[in-house]
């Protein structure tokens, strides 16, 4: 079965979340989840690429299978049927708590750690009047943490969680996250230019 995928294409990637997946708010998540894990690849001098796929990945099932555990074991079917490395596939499973899959390699540890905080760093960008993230401070942002009506459905224990787990400190986290969504801000319509 494994041997369909040659190579680790971003290519190919990107057809199987665009086949899976239609909602543009779930491939800017996808997009900004791929850009901050690339940047931790980056801080570690870890592969850029492996793990840039890993976030452009982790949620490519959520719209067909959303359900808790079918989302994200259903991926992981398709993932290992397309020939997917098993690394890729135990860092995707392991971003889902209730699986209670592992997280053991420092690019699980990313990826649970950069997920939920992506979301929220997409909320505190949205609610603000010029709707570009680059106005955002780590101060907004945990700022924000403390409003619990806000972005209920993030959680702000996984954040913790994940930047404890991964021995980063939370500031620096929160700032590596907001500048790599930074650099695709377009991308992800958070450049200001869809203000209202």
């Amino acid at each position: 079965m494994g041997s369909e995928l040659q190579e680790l294409s971003r290519e190919r990637a990107w057809a199987l979340l665009c086949e899976y997946t239609q909602n543009p708010n779930l491939i800017k998540h996808a997009l900004a989840v791929e850009a901050a894990m690339c940047a931790y690849a980056r801080k570690f001098s870890e592969d850029e690429h492996k793990w840039g796929i890993v976030g452009l990945l982790h949620d490519f099932d959520y719209e067909r299978y959303p359900d808790p555990p079918d989302h994200p074991m259903k991926g992981a079917e398709i993932l290992e049927a397309h020939g997917y490395p098993d690394d890729i596939i135990h860092a995707i499973k392991s971003h889902a708590e209730y699986l209670g899959v592992p997280r053991q390699s420092l690019m699980d540890k990313t990826l649970f750690a950069v997920d939920e905080l992506v979301g929220f760093v997409t909320a505190v960008a949205l609610v603000r009047p010029s709707k570009n993230v680059a106005d955002i401070t780590v101060e907004s942002v945990k700022k924000k943490f403390k409003d619990r009506a806000f972005a209920r459905s993030v959680r702000r224990e996984d954040i913790f969680t994940g930047a404890a787990d991964l021995g980063v400190d939370l500031d620096a986290h929160i700032q590596l996250v907001i500048d790599a969504m930074k650099q695709i801000a377009s991308e992800l319509g958070l450049d200001g230019s869809g203000r209202s």
